[in-house]
């Protein structure tokens, strides 16, 4: 194996500084452009009637999170991929792939090592799972046509999470501190990224904050005006027709709703 060169911490410190700013702003201002009729679409309203949730605040706050929560963990995944390519880049000369379904390659030697990264390791379906490996099977067949000879090994890369079985057979299941290990060399690696993240996280999050109450307080307001019965109680049928009404009667109902309130 080719000698694995260490991370500079000053160069490490400073990516991770400037790099984690973008997923602060990113969050900040997926919040901004969140509207009310789109959480309402994607969320199960029928588990929330079960939860008897019986005030708007509260239906708001809890659909907010989840659509948020959703969002925060694919706009952090991509900074985590950008932050194992940037690392992989400096210890082994690895570079961001243009092979479809491939995130990171590595050439040492006759071997190259294939990388798609994860955010953590329950990230796949049967259908995203089969998807992947056919990448993987693509792959190799392109660059053994490419080169004659040439050992390519597939790696699925999570960035946090353990796998007790990392050999799946047509190829490998590196997670948490055996993926920072394998791309850096250090098998603390996975430490040392912690104290970075932190980087004006209290100020970006002050500010996110603020931004999330005045969210909730706009909502609120639109959802009591639009989804509420004269009584002052949800109406459940009304948002349960919105989410799950064929599409031609859910807009003639949509048009009602806001021209009544126009």
């Amino acid at each position: 194996m080719t000698k694995i060169q260490s991370v500079d911490q000053h160069e490490l410190t400073k990516f991770i500084n400037e790099h984690i700013a973008e997923f602060h702003d990113a969050r900040l201002n997926a919040l901004k452009k969140v509207k009310l009729e789109e959480i309402l679409k994607k969320k199960n309203p029928y588990l929330f009637k079960a939860k008897n949730i019986q005030t708007c605040e509260e239906l708001i706050r809890v659909l907010l999170d989840a659509f948020l929560s959703s969002q925060e963990e694919t706009i952090f995944g991509e900074f985590l991929e950008k932050l194992a390519i940037f690392v992989c880049g400096k210890t082994r000369s690895g570079y961001k792939s243009g092979i479809p379904g491939v995130d990171l390659e590595i050439e040492e030697g006759n071997t190259r090592y294939i990388i798609a990264i994860k955010s953590g390791p329950k990230w796949s379906n049967k259908s995203s799972l089969s998807a992947m490996k056919e990448d993987f099977k693509k792959a190799k067949k392109t660059l053994r046509t490419q080169k004659s000879g040439i050992n390519v090994v597939a790696i699925n890369g999570c960035c946090y999470g353990r796998d007790t079985r990392p050999d799946k057979g047509d190829y490998f299941k590196y997670c948490g501190q055996e993926f920072w290990a394998f791309i850096s060399g250090d098998e603390d690696f996975y430490l040392e990224i912690i104290e970075p993240l932190g980087h004006k996280a209290k100020e970006k999050n002050e500010a996110f904050q603020n931004e999330y109450a005045k969210l909730i307080n706009r909502m609120t307001i639109d959802f009591s005006l639009k989804y509420c019965k004269a009584n002052g109680e949800i109406d459940w049928e009304t948002i349960v027709r919105l989410n799950s009404q064929k599409e031609i009667c859910r807009i003639k109902k949509e048009k009602s709703i806001n021209k009544e309130y126009t």
